[in-house]
């Protein structure tokens, strides 16, 4: 289970936007849903840039694939004390 956030409306709010699907699927196998997903999900349009740009950086074209990236945020992540 992942820490509360602080701002209680993306949290328990409905997801809307093109990871409410996720996010239902990921509550009813009971798995933890990433609190990104949340924010992103909570105002999808303002967003939408943001999500882009995530998505071109962990998966567009690079020399270090796409696992590799994840492997390193994970990394960064934990030194920061925050869970991924």
């Amino acid at each position: 289970m992942t820490e509360p956030m602080f701002l209680e409306a993306p949290e328990r709010g409905a997801p809307a936007g093109s990871y409410a699907a996720t996010i239902r699927a990921l509550e009813t196998a009971g798995a933890p849903v990433p609190q990104i997903m949340r924010l992103f999900a909570y105002k999808p349009d303002p967003n939408q840039h943001l999500s882009r740009f995530t998505h071109g950086v962990m998966r567009g074209p690079s020399p270090l694939s796409p696992g590799l990236r994840e492997l390193i945020a994970a990394y960064t992540s934990k030194l920061n004390h925050c869970p991924f």
